[in-house]
């Protein structure tokens, strides 16, 4: 064991740290998380369109929906220029880059007006369904931006006024990407949108297996006993995720919606249904464990850590006890596995506990009321006392052994 753990220690967690600072994967993840605000009234709305079924003479919250979870991809868009600029000190190009980009994405996707007086686009692309596209677009409008970062038309020591050279400069990266999406999709027919989707396909099946479902939530359960958050996978993962409880709607909505055919790599099926109370590995448990303690020190830490684990939040037991001790970070890899087959088990084999048929992605509400605005089920409900209990059983070996450890190591001090 203290092999594994030095090897984690001196090998792996450097890299993965190397990795998580690398400014393209800090872009990525900052251009999606920055959506987070509409994602959250996303949700909002989706909740409160259950209230159109049973109230007529409300307006439809699906207007509202639309308008901010189905726009991320637009947002994104201009976010991944906008932020890599600013990474890269180059703030001049920052707002142009970003509405390039988006001139850029909608070549790509070419929306269309649903119809004469009605607002809005026919397409599902600017949302959720769109991320990637709005990946590789942001990308390479950012990369053709840097490529012309020092080109200019003019002299240094020319008398134009410098806001006006910088009009001029920027008409070139701007003329090279629309004119190269002009070119390729408007003229010679090229469906780049459907090519990115067909590349990122596959990783959108894969996680939405058993294995990769599993694999994935593990992962992350992994890294984070090492002090990394979870947030790096988000580039990768996230849009999975939204284009995931995208489809899963659109399949509601339509009637259709089956057990077999709805998507289980969600954000509100991970973060907000079923599986991690208290914080990604279900660390509640552990939390309530802490403030029974025998150890003076972990049971402070208990208590500490209560209020922030009511709302999932569990940075504070993580860093506080789990992180870096092999007593604590084994149960939690075995917890990465343990819940997601459970969830995929019950969800999708048993049909026992029910698929989330809206978006609720306000991860900070506590369990299980979450669970219940997600399902409206009581066997969803019974289902994460099930899942807790297991889970409860998984730390509490590894807890009395850490505990009896810290007990211990308080009497020798105190003597």
């Amino acid at each position: 064991m203290n092999k594994l753990i030095n090897w984690l220690e001196k090998s792996l967690a450097p890299r993965m740290n190397k990795i998580s600072h690398n400014s393209w994967v800090v872009i990525l993840k900052d251009s999606i998380m920055q959506t987070l605000p509409f994602i959250l009234l996303g949700s909002v709305f989706c909740v409160l369109a259950i209230l159109n079924d049973y109230i007529t003479w409300l307006p439809s919250f699906w207007t509202p929906f639309e308008w901010t979870m189905g726009k991320l991809s637009l947002f994104v868009a201009f976010l991944v220029p906008f932020n890599y600029c600013e990474k890269k000190k180059l703030r001049k190009q920052r707002l142009i880059a970003g509405l390039t980009s988006v001139i850029f994405f909608l070549i790509c996707v070419t929306p269309v007006v649903i119809k004469d007086g009605t607002v809005g686009f026919g397409t599902s692309t600017l949302g959720a369904g769109g991320m990637f596209v709005a990946i590789i677009t942001g990308v390479v409008t950012s990369l053709v931006f840097a490529l012309f970062a020092k080109f200019s038309f003019f002299k240094e020591d020319s008398a134009i006024p410098d806001f006006v050279r910088t009009w001029f400069d920027q008409m070139l990266p701007i003329a090279v990407v629309v004119c190269a999406g002009w070119i390729v999709v408007l003229i010679n027919n090229v469906n780049l949108y459907q090519i990115i989707v067909n590349i990122f396909m596959p990783l959108q099946g894969f996680l939405n297996t058993w294995y990769g479902f599993t694999f994935l939530c593990f992962f992350e359960c992994f890294i984070y006993s090492m002090g990394i958050s979870g947030w790096v996978l988000t580039p990768v993962a996230q849009p999975v995720k939204l284009a995931s409880i995208t489809a899963n709607l659109a399949l509601v909505a339509a009637g259709t919606a089956t057990v077999a055919s709805m998507n289980i790599f969600t954000e509100g099926l991970i973060f907000c249904t079923y599986m991690w109370v208290g914080g990604v590995a279900c660390t509640f448990p552990l939390v309530l464990m802490l403030i029974r303690a025998k150890s003076k020190r972990l049971s402070a830490l208990g208590k500490a850590c209560l209020l922030p684990g009511i709302f999932n939040i569990n940075e504070p037991v993580v860093f506080g006890c789990i992180a870096w001790n092999p007593i604590l970070m084994l149960p939690m890899w075995i917890i990465g596995l343990v819940v997601p087959l459970l969830t995929w088990f019950f969800v999708k084999v048993l049909a026992f506990a029910p698929m989330p048929k809206i978006q609720f992605e306000l991860w900070y509400c506590p369990y299980p009321i979450s669970t219940w605005i997600s399902t409206g089920s009581f066997r969803a409900i019974i289902f994460i006392v099930i899942s807790v209990a297991i889970v409860s059983a998984i730390w509490y070996p590894f807890f009395k052994a850490y505990d009896k450890q810290e007990t211990e190591a308080e009497a020798i001090e105190a003597k």
